[in-house]
């Protein structure tokens, strides 16, 4: 497949990412049956999944349907959150808009097989860009870093340095969420890449990959980092990874349009709108 370009990918690669989307969930959570909806519910620790349409669904889907879902992931203590793709399910914003359910936007884009990575230009001072297997010590900083980079929106400098973030991963011990990463990591269902210096992941990231597809998701530089090229450097290092691994496909969900021109200098481009709805506030 040649590299996408302008604003819009053709059916056939958006069913693909579509079938992507509803492969990855399975291999950590248990799908629930909602009709136009497929809530996913993790099993064990980690980041909790959302709600999906049913994959290969053709009705409609009505503001009742996204209620009775909140309803369950409310009984289930977990996050009332959807997502999906604009083009694929065009009527499904205003039923979540209907129920009460405040959308965001996301570029989606992707990188075609003729597209060869490129890193950033190093400086004198560039941290080291590797991939992190299971029993790096640099793993811990790696799984926590792309939280603080969240919490601190935007590509502005900020101010969570090294010294937060040793503590956030400190907080973190115990509670399994990094033994849980460790694991996906061990079993190769996650593949994480990071930016180091000093011994510390100054920015992360991770591919996830079914068959010849993987989604570059969660990379996020510490917000005192920013300015210095390196989650590009990062997701440099994943698709180089990701090809490795006889992946065809690569695509993200880029957090905005800023941060989309970004990706666009390593050869993404626009496919499609990336759609998550969640409770206002």
């Amino acid at each position: 497949m040649t590299v996408i370009e302008g604003s819009g990918a053709p059916p056939d690669m958006l069913d693909l990412i579509e079938r992507y989307y509803d492969a990855v969930p399975r291999r950590e959570a248990r799908a629930e049956d909602h009709g136009p909806l497929t809530l996913f519910v993790r099993e064990g620790v980690g980041w909790p999944f959302y709600a999906r349409p049913t994959h290969g669904w053709s009705g409609p889907v009505r503001a009742e349907d996204v209620v009775r879902v909140r309803e369950r992931q409310r009984e289930l203590g977990i996050p009332e959150s959807f997502e999906w793709v604009a083009e694929t399910t065009p009527v499904l914003r205003a039923a979540v808009e209907e129920a009460g359910l405040a959308v965001h936007e996301h570029p989606l884009m992707v990188l075609g097989t003729d597209i060869a990575p490129v890193a950033p230009e190093e400086a004198p001072t560039y941290p080291a860009v590797r991939v992190l297997e299971a029993d790096d010590p640099v793993l811990p900083s790696a799984l926590v870093v792309p939280h603080l980079a969240f919490a601190e929106p935007g590509t502005r400098v900020g101010a969570a340095d090294t010294a937060d973030l040793a503590e956030a991963v400190l907080a973190r011990a115990g509670d399994g969420s990094l033994e849980s990463g460790t694991a996906r990591v061990r079993a190769g269902l996650t593949v994480i890449a990071a930016a180091v210096e000093g011994g510390t992941a100054l920015c992360a990231g991770q591919h996830n990959q079914v068959g010849e597809v993987s989604e570059i998701v969660g990379v996020g530089t510490l917000p005192a980092a920013r300015r210095r090229g390196l989650a590009l450097a990062v997701t440099a290092a994943l698709i180089a990874d990701a090809r490795s691994r006889g992946v065809k496909t690569v695509f993200l969900s880029a957090g905005d349009e800023d941060v989309a021109r970004i990706y666009a200098r390593l050869g993404f481009r626009h496919a499609g709108t990336a759609l998550i709805a969640e409770p206002a506030g």
